[in-house]
């Protein structure tokens, strides 16, 4: 498990895992004009995802192509997800940052709502960005949930990406829900419950009378686990939301070598103060790849402050440096 730059160093003010979590709302940072080009892309049944693709500044021919994916309740412009793609188009590479089942400006082009194993769209997208990649290597990056989306999309096909990042991406999805359901999480979850009823509610094709009285009745979801049992579970064939977070989580089948033999380099980022992700399962892993239990050709690294997808550092943030500088290794381990 190595560090590839210097350890994360917190930036005051944002000293804790809140305003560490929270600085990127609280004061984002002035990016270019988004010039991602719009492509639909079918993943069946009439349905579509809207990725925004990005080439490399300054006009140069891409070095290799990253699908970049965002989290829970999020969307391809959100600043975290738009300061990576643009740090990441100047070192050479174009990105494609799709917009998942029913988030953003892809609302318009596909009926339901994403989960943490929507496999059965995420896997087409990969395939034509294989495509797009044209012989070049295909990364992947994932942010909190996207992550956890990418490990699932990779336990059903090894060989759709070359490599992956993931960063603050849950393992077990039933230990998250009982953290982001704590009572310091309040906040938080309020506010993600909010975005995920909201983006449910938006469907163009018109939410079934069923969702709309179970998301705006007597009886709505006042917490994320109860989002899942009466909309996510059931839309995605899963007989409740324990057998939702069972089958979808993807650190029980990474610690089975047989699984998880075949599967490309990765790094995963997570903060020992995550307040939304616990680490326990990040931890787990770690010690299965060092003790050598996980013949898996992966890093872990977990700093102890950071947040949720935060890691800002004194210069810039330091989670979108460690992933450029990953992504450049396996770049020189393809060219050679």
């Amino acid at each position: 498990m190595v560090c590839l730059m210097k350890p994360f160093r917190q930036r005051w003010p944002w000293i804790g895992a809140d305003l560490q979590t929270l600085r990127d709302t609280l004061r984002p940072e002035p990016l270019p004009p988004d010039q991602g080009l719009a492509l639909p892309v079918a993943v069946g049944g009439g349905d579509q995802l809207l990725v925004l693709a990005d080439q490399p500044s300054g006009g140069l021919c891409p070095r290799a192509l990253v699908v970049l994916v965002h989290g829970l309740a999020g969307d391809s412009g959100r600043q975290g997800v738009r300061r990576l793609a643009w740090l990441l188009q100047r070192g050479g590479l174009a990105v494609w940052r799709p917009n998942l089942r029913g988030a953003g400006a892809g609302r318009s082009l596909a009926r339901g709502s994403y989960a943490a194993a929507c496999t059965a769209d995420l896997l087409p997208v990969l395939a034509a960005a294989r495509s797009q990649a044209a012989g070049r290597p295909l990364l992947g990056v994932g942010l909190s949930l996207g992550g956890t989306i990418l490990l699932n999309a990779l336990l059903e096909q090894p060989a759709a990406l070359d490599g992956l990042v993931c960063v603050s991406s849950p393992l077990d999805l039933q230990a998250c829900s009982r953290q982001i359901a704590a009572p310091r999480n309040r906040l938080y979850e309020r506010w993600l419950l909010r975005r995920l009823i909201a983006q449910t509610l938006a469907d163009p094709f018109g939410p079934e009378p069923d969702t709309r009285r179970a998301l705006l009745g007597r009886d709505r979801p006042r917490s994320i686990r109860a989002f899942d049992a009466a909309i996510t579970a059931p839309r995605w064939g899963y007989r409740s939301v324990d057998h939702y977070y069972a089958a979808a989580s993807p650190g029980p089948a990474l610690l089975a070598s047989g699984r998880a033999a075949r599967l490309p380099p990765a790094l995963l980022l997570h903060a020992a103060d995550d307040p939304w992700v616990p680490v326990a399962a990040t931890r787990q892993l770690a010690k299965a790849l060092a003790s050598g239990a996980c013949p898996l050709p992966w890093q872990v690294w977990i700093p102890r402050h950071g947040g949720h997808n935060g890691f800002h550092g004194p210069a810039a943030s330091w989670a979108d440096q460690q992933v450029a500088a990953w992504l450049e290794t396996r770049l020189g381990a393809a060219g050679a």
